[in-house]
């Protein structure tokens, strides 16, 4: 009874701080402050197709870092917990089931298409929706999708650190040229802007793109490695 009673009066306490915000909301019908400033002159300061691209990672770069960091610490600590509640040894099995023939198949032919259209997203985040967060998930699904077709597949812990640490490092390195070279964090004009429109454009984006692609990729895969490590019994 105490228990619902305290659920009640959260809700109640959230309920109070929440209505005066939606009974004052009013839809705005034109864009205002940097807003407007984006959609005018983001085309012609960033050099992106995509705007929400040249939002993402020009204008609000540090956000981005912040993101990257984020998720960082959020593959750390995954992996600190589930080396901490090891209780297996060497000879422990693995828990999963031996997999189909329909998901060793199908894996076969869609893990390839799955990198494949990861690298496409992040590659070109600067022309069309996406960019390194979604290709970068998009990579991740891929692995995880080979490891429930092959249980006993082992990911080289390694090789994933190494994959995270130079794209991160490339990364924050980019965004201090930037400083140095240009007008402030991850500022694009580092490298020549090319022919609106096209691959080659947006200066140091689809760079910047990769380098983020890679580094959310090798978390989320280390995070599913680390998961599937951890289903072991003794």
């Amino acid at each position: 009874m105490l228990r619902n009673s305290l659920i009640l009066l959260v809700l109640l306490g959230f309920a109070a701080a929440i209505f005066p915000l939606l009974h004052s909301y009013e839809a705005k019908d034109a864009l205002t402050g940097v807003a407007e400033h984006y959609a005018n002159y983001g085309k012609e300061e960033v050099g992106a197709a995509n705007l929400v691209s040249a939002v993402v990672v020009t204008y609000r770069g540090f956000d981005t870092l912040g993101e990257v960091t984020i998720l960082f610490l959020a593959s750390a600590v995954i992996g600190l917990f589930l080396k901490a509640s090891e209780t297996y040894t060497k000879d422990s099995r693995s828990v999963f089931f031996k997999s189909t023939e329909i998901l060793v198949t199908a894996s076969r032919l869609l893990v390839p298409m799955i990198l494949l259209l990861g690298v496409y997203i992040f590659i070109n985040g600067h022309l069309t929706p996406g960019g390194g967060f979604q290709g970068g998930a998009v990579i991740a699904s891929a692995f995880a999708l080979l490891l429930l077709s092959r249980p006993q597949k082992h990911f080289s812990h390694k090789v994933i650190s190494v994959v995270e640490s130079i794209s991160g490092i490339s990364f924050v390195f980019i965004g201090l040229l930037g400083v140095l070279l240009a007008g402030g964090f991850l500022d694009n004009h580092i490298l020549a802007m090319g022919k609106f429109g096209t691959l080659l454009s947006a200066g140091a984006i689809p760079i910047i793109y990769i380098l983020i692609g890679l580094k959310v990729g090798s978390e989320l895969t280390g995070i599913v490695r680390n998961l599937k490590e951890s289903q072991k019994e003794g």
